[in-house]
C-alpha cells in the first residue's frame, strides 16, 4: 500500500482551493477508496454558517460520485505549518467516516508543513454507530 504521503499531497492542494474567507481556516482531506483510487475536497464556508461544508465530508461525496463506497484511509491537512496544532475530523464528519469505514481505518492528520500523527477511527470515535448496528 502508498505511504500517506500521496493522501498529505492531494489533501494540501485540495487545502489550497478552500474557501474560507469567514474562519480564515483552510482544509484539505483526501480519501483512499478500497480500489486505490484517491478522492480530495476541501471545506467550504457560507455567509449563514450551518450551511457551510467540512473537507471531510467534500471527500466523502467524490468518493461516491465517483462510485467507491469503502475508505481505506483518510489524511486531514489544517492549520498554519509548524503550529503543533493538529486538525482531526470534527464529530460529525468522524460520523460521516464511519458511515464507509471501520473502526480499525488510519486517519492521518497534518499541519500544512506536514508534522502530524495518525489515529484509528476508533481512537476518534470509540463505541461508534455504524451500518452494521442496522444490520449492513
Amino acid at each position: 500500500m502508498p505511504t500517506p504521503a500521496d493522501l498529505f499531497e492531494a489533501a494540501a492542494a485540495a487545502r489550497a482551493r478552500s474557501y474560507s474567507p469567514y474562519s480564515r481556516f483552510k482544509v484539505g482531506a483526501a480519501i483512499r477508496a478500497e480500489d486505490g483510487t484517491v478522492h480530495a475536497g476541501c471545506n467550504v464556508e457560507n455567509a449563514a454558517y450551518p450551511q457551510g461544508q467540512c473537507a471531510e465530508a467534500t471527500a466523502i461525496g467524490a468518493m461516491v460520485m465517483a462510485g467507491a463506497k469503502r475508505i481505506v484511509e483518510i489524511a486531514v491537512v489544517g492549520g498554519d505549518a509548524g503550529s503543533g496544532l493538529l486538525c482531526t475530523p470534527c464529530g460529525g464528519c468522524r460520523q460521516r467516516i464511519r458511515e464507509f469505514a471501520g473502526p480499525d481505518t488510519p486517519i492521518h492528520v497534518f499541519d500544512a508543513g506536514g508534522a502530524g500523527r495518525s489515529f484509528t477511527l476508533g481512537e476518534l470515535l470509540p463505541h461508534s454507530f455504524g451500518p452494521d448496528n442496522l444490520g449492513f
